[in-house]
């Protein structure tokens, strides 16, 4: 993780400044502005710092099971934060990556990012209680 540009940080930085004050469109504006810069790899980088940020330090890499009843029906964007989240606990770039190019190609990127914008709030406010 520590081998990302300071740019990603900095940005993941504002996508969740945005998050927590509600913003989706600030959200979505903070990573149309990487993509345009960066491309979808740039983007990804962002993805993964929230998905550290949820996570903490991820334990040894494979034991982090997705324990999520229902997840087959949920809706794509909540599935994808799901696995997402749990590729980066497995330590798994692959999976990531592969998710991350799946939902850009099924055309839900934008949705799936403000989901783990979202998720990643809510996770940072559970732990302020």
């Amino acid at each position: 993780m520590t081998d990302l540009p300071q740019q990603t940080f900095d940005d993941a930085t504002a996508v969740l400044r945005s998050a927590l004050a509600g913003d989706g469109d600030a959200v979505v504006g903070t990573f149309d502005a990487v993509v345009d810069r960066s491309g979808l790899e740039g983007a990804y980088g962002v993805a993964w710092c929230l998905a550290a940020t949820m996570v903490g330090d991820p334990p040894p890499s494979g034991t982090a099971a997705l324990d999520f009843p229902g997840i087959d029906e949920a809706r794509y964007d909540a599935r994808w934060v799901a696995r997402f989240v749990s590729a980066y606990a497995n330590h798994d770039a692959d999976t990531g990556e592969a998710l991350f190019g799946a939902a850009a190609a099924d055309g839900l990127l934008p949705e799936c990012l403000l989901t783990l914008a979202g998720s990643t709030v809510a996770t940072l406010r559970s732990r302020a209680r």
